[in-house]
């Protein structure tokens, strides 16, 4: 049950469920037509997605041999969430979202085929790709929370855990083949026709929701136009911990623990000096972990705030791993339980956020939750780049891995303390078993002296 705007109320150790959704198999959701023709058309424009990730990151590295300058890129790219997410939010729930993400995906589109042209022409320069990148993140701002929020109408509540994390599989399985494909296309003809297949690539999302029957889509009511709905919104979120602390933790993960363009590039060129064959491996091998991690949190049903916080323990701890990593074939591997515990810990917040706010103030919630894990980019990727280039990629990561690691201890106690919960370690079925459980609980199974 939600509250209303300012009013306090206890972090629920589990996002809401429904029994239908508990019942739910792994790929429940994609019986909903209307989701299934958004998911395909996903699958091909996140293959260009991740193909063109690769290729700027690779192209930018190519034009300045600078790991700042890509995390500079990085940063134009996220720097209008972090500027405009909270307006995008208020917009989205103002606006009909399939139109909204018709008008974003074409957007996106042209900017693809832009560069595309600057770089076949070989008129292409940084300036070029901080443009773009910027111009991408412009349209990002409304099209990130649309997208998020406009999962709900599709496939309505007793469906939405299984289709947040089948989004996830979605994008991570593109992960699997467009840094492949970017990978042969880089070596093979260059990084202009992986910005080609970008652009052309949102056509099959363009179509997906054109083809939509818009009456088989759950009735969400908008937001009137009115004064002060940004301010409504933040204090919905300030009055609900649950929500605020998962926000947070998603925020210094993203900031300083989701730099891989900077950390994974660096690895390849100046530690194993492997190029962007060993670059593209990277990421298909995180990939992999993290279409693991999507699928398994699919499979769960409900979003355990326990989980989220293990793993991202368990996150952090492995990158400090990864970071003093004595080989390219170790570092490899570690690529994959990375992958995992990301991805767990970016649905689990993901899922827990949307399932526990009202619809008619998703949107607003939603764009805060982007703009906190996306737009902390700005500010993580250069200090991640200044690191890099100052003291090496391996301080860069472990510092990353120490924050994202040391927030979650953090905000576990203060969750447990807000909530009135302690933590029980015992055994259950021969395996160790550690949960946050109320105290008053924890007293009556205290031995009696």
């Amino acid at each position: 049950m939600s509250t209303g705007p300012g009013t306090p109320s206890v972090p629920a150790p589990t996002a809401p469920t429904t029994p239908a959704a508990r019942r739910s198999s792994m790929f429940s959701s994609l019986n909903v037509r209307n989701y299934r023709l958004f998911f395909a058309g996903q699958v091909v424009s996140n293959i260009g997605t991740w193909m063109q990730r690769i290729a700027q990151d690779w192209l930018v590295l190519s034009l300045t041999g600078s790991a700042t300058a890509v995390g500079v890129t990085t940063a134009l790219q996220f720097l209008p969430m972090l500027l405009f997410g909270l307006y995008g939010g208020v917009l989205v729930d103002r606006l009909n979202k399939r139109r909204a993400l018709l008008v974003t995906q074409t957007s996106m589109a042209l900017t693809g085929i832009a560069l595309a042209l600057l770089t076949l022409s070989g008129h292409v320069q940084v300036w070029h790709v901080y443009l773009v990148a910027f111009a991408v993140g412009l349209a990002t701002v409304v099209d990130n929370p649309a997208r998020q929020s406009f999962v709900s109408e599709m496939v309505g509540p007793d469906q939405l855990q299984n289709a947040v994390s089948l989004n996830s599989a979605n994008f991570q399985s593109a992960r699997l083949v467009g840094p492949a494909v970017a990978g042969l296309m880089i070596t093979g003809v260059g990084t202009g026709w992986a910005f080609l297949f970008n652009g052309l690539s949102f056509v099959a999302p363009l179509v997906g929701l054109l083809l939509m029957r818009a009456r088989e889509l759950h009735v969400v009511e908008r937001a009137p136009r009115g004064k002060g709905q940004l301010r409504e919104g933040l204090r919905y979120v300030a009055g609900r911990p649950d929500l605020t602390w998962t926000i947070i933790l998603i925020g210094f993960i993203g900031t300083f623990g989701f730099n891989f363009p900077v950390y994974l590039s660096a690895f390849a060129d100046d530690v194993f000096h492997a190029g962007a064959g060993s670059y593209s491996l990277f990421n298909t091998l995180m990939a992999a972990g993290s279409l693991a991690g999507a699928l398994l949190a699919a499979r769960r049903g409900t979003a355990k705030l326990r989980v989220m916080l293990a793993a991202a323990v368990a996150f952090g701890g492995l990158e400090l791993v990864a970071a003093a990593a004595p080989s390219l074939w170790l570092f490899s591997l570690l690529m994959v339980p990375l992958g995992m515990f990301g991805m767990t810990v970016n649905v689990t917040a993901n899922t827990t956020v949307q399932m526990g706010t009202d619809p008619a103030m998703r949107g607003r919630v939603m764009a805060l939750y982007m703009m906190v894990f996306m737009g902390g980019s700005p500010i993580g990727a250069p200090i991640a780049g200044w690191i890099t280039d100052a003291y090496g990629v391996r301080a860069g990561l472990a510092v990353g891995g120490t924050i994202a690691a040391a927030a979650a201890v953090v905000i576990g106690l203060v969750l447990a303390r807000v909530g009135n919960l302690r933590l029980a370690v015992g055994w259950h079925g021969g395996h160790p078993r550690v949960r946050f459980v109320p105290r008053e609980q924890q007293e009556q199974l205290a031995p009696v002296a």
